[in-house]
């Protein structure tokens, strides 16, 4: 029986394995986008999105968490400082899988992997988002006050 065991092995032992998700999480934080199987990019997926999550925070504990799945220092300062910065305001979903079709020698589902903010075509489409202002009676006070003194200085100094 195989109950609650949602790992999916990819045919390797735990070390393999391990090694293998930590140096694609490596080059696609360098390369911003990656080819490979889709078992192994689904998987890459679960490896790769809560280290996303833990770089938008930056302390010296989440990078030690970080180096310690990654094991590579040029990554983990990439992924805390040019990464972190452009999904910052992202609640989650920071990559995507988008499937090419198969392998020409072995007939293999092959997909690309990338990171969602650094792909300008998918983008492009949508216009830059504008931060959401409530419309409470504070800020037009506040726009209002200042003007009117000014206007009365301008009188008096007519005058």
């Amino acid at each position: 029986m195989r109950h609650g065991k949602k790992v999916n092995h990819l045919g390797r032992k735990t070390a393999h394995r391990k090694a293998m998700l930590a140096n694609m999480a490596c080059s696609l934080i360098e390369h911003k986008r990656i080819n490979t199987t889709v078992a192994k990019a689904k998987a890459l997926k679960q490896f790769v999105e809560p280290l996303v999550t833990k770089s938008k925070e930056d302390t010296t504990h989440n990078r030690r968490i970080v180096f310690s799945r990654l094991r590579d220092k040029y990554a983990v300062t990439e992924l805390f400082r040019d990464v972190a910065a452009k999904v910052g305001d992202r609640p989650g979903g920071y990559t995507r899988i988008i499937k090419l079709g198969n392998r020409l020698g072995d007939n293999a589902d092959m997909a690309m992997i990338e990171l969602v903010d650094y792909n300008e075509l998918y983008n492009a489409g949508k216009p830059a988002k504008k931060k959401a202002r409530r419309r409470g009676g504070k800020g037009k006070k506040a726009e209002t006050a200042p003007a009117a003194p000014a206007t009365e200085t301008a009188n008096s100094e007519e005058e």
